[in-house]
C-alpha cells in the first residue's frame, strides 16, 4: 500500500487503520476464505476494496458476514437469507448493520437443542407415539433432522406436550402459528423501522459504539416482549368482551 494509493486525508487515514486482509477477515469472522469468496459471488457481501494490487475488508464487510451467520444460524436457506440481505441498503454502515443482526436474533434465550427420539421421550416423561411425534412435527414444534434426530425449541416442546394432552387440533394449532408468524413478521419489519429512524440517528449523534448499541437492544428486547404480551391481553379481553356481547344480541 503506498501514499498514491490512498488520498491522504486524515478520514481517508482514519478509514485506513479499519481495513483487513482477507486472512484478518476470517480470523475475525470465523469463516473460510472459500466461504467468503463465495457469499461475495453471491452478493451477500460487496467485493473488497483495492488497494494497489491487494484487497482489503472494512467494518461494513465483517457486519454482514456476522448477519450471514446469524441467519443461518436461524436456520435461513440461502436463498431467504439473499432475499433477506437485498433489503439493506448498500451504503449501510456497520453500525446499521449491526443493529439489524440484533434485531434479528432470538429475543428469547430458548435456541434449538439436537435430541434423539429417545431424548424426546425423556423430556417428555413418557414414550411419545409416533402419531405425537408426527403431530409434534405438524405444529413446527419439532423439526426432523436428515440423520433421524430432531430440533427442538425446549420451551415450545413444553408448551406442544401440553396441547397433546388436552387434545387440541392439530390444524388450530397450525392455523395459530400461521398467525403469528404473518403478525409477527409485520410487527418486526414496523419495530425495526423505529429503531432505524428514530434510535438509531439518537445514538449514533451521541457516538455511541456497535457494541453499546447490541447491549442496548439486548436491554429494550425484554420490555418489547412484556409490552408485546400486555397489548395482546388487553386486546384478547376486548375481543372476548365484544364477541360475548354479539352473541347476545
Amino acid at each position: 500500500m503506498t501514499d498514491q494509493d490512498i488520498d491522504p486525508t486524515p478520514e481517508a487515514r482514519e478509514a485506513v487503520r479499519d481495513l483487513l486482509t482477507l486472512d484478518e477477515l476470517t480470523a475475525r469472522v470465523g469463516m473460510s476464505v472459500r466461504n467468503v469468496r463465495f457469499y461475495t459471488t453471491k452478493g451477500l457481501v460487496p467485493p473488497p476494496i483495492r488497494r494497489g494490487r491487494s484487497g482489503y475488508y472494512t467494518p461494513e464487510h465483517v457486519a454482514r458476514l456476522e448477519l450471514v451467520q446469524e441467519l443461518q444460524a436461524h436456520g435461513f436457506t440461502l436463498a431467504a437469507i439473499e432475499k433477506y440481505v437485498a433489503t439493506i441498503p448498500d451504503d449501510a454502515s456497520a453500525e446499521q448493520i449491526a443493529l439489524q443482526r440484533t434485531m434479528s436474533a432470538p429475543w428469547m434465550s430458548d435456541r434449538p437443542v439436537e435430541l434423539s427420539r429417545s431424548d424426546l421421550d425423556a423430556r417428555a416423561g413418557r414414550p411419545l407415539t409416533d402419531d405425537e411425534v408426527t403431530t409434534l412435527v405438524e405444529m413446527q414444534i419439532i423439526d426432523p433432522t436428515d440423520d433421524g434426530r430432531f430440533e427442538v425449541a425446549l420451551t415450545q416442546f413444553s408448551v406442544g406436550l401440553g396441547l397433546l394432552e388436552i387434545g387440541y387440533p392439530v390444524e388450530a394449532a397450525k392455523a395459530g402459528r400461521e398467525l403469528y408468524q404473518r403478525h409477527g413478521q409485520q410487527l418486526a419489519e414496523e419495530l425495526l423501522a423505529v429503531f432505524r429512524t428514530q434510535v438509531w440517528p439518537t445514538y449514533k449523534e451521541a457516538g455511541m459504539t456497535r457494541e453499546r448499541l447490541t447491549e442496548v437492544v439486548e436491554r429494550i428486547k425484554p420490555l418489547s416482549i412484556i409490552s408485546l404480551v400486555a397489548a395482546y391481553e388487553a386486546a384478547m379481553d376486548e375481543a372476548t368482551r365484544a364477541d360475548v356481547v354479539k352473541r347476545n344480541r
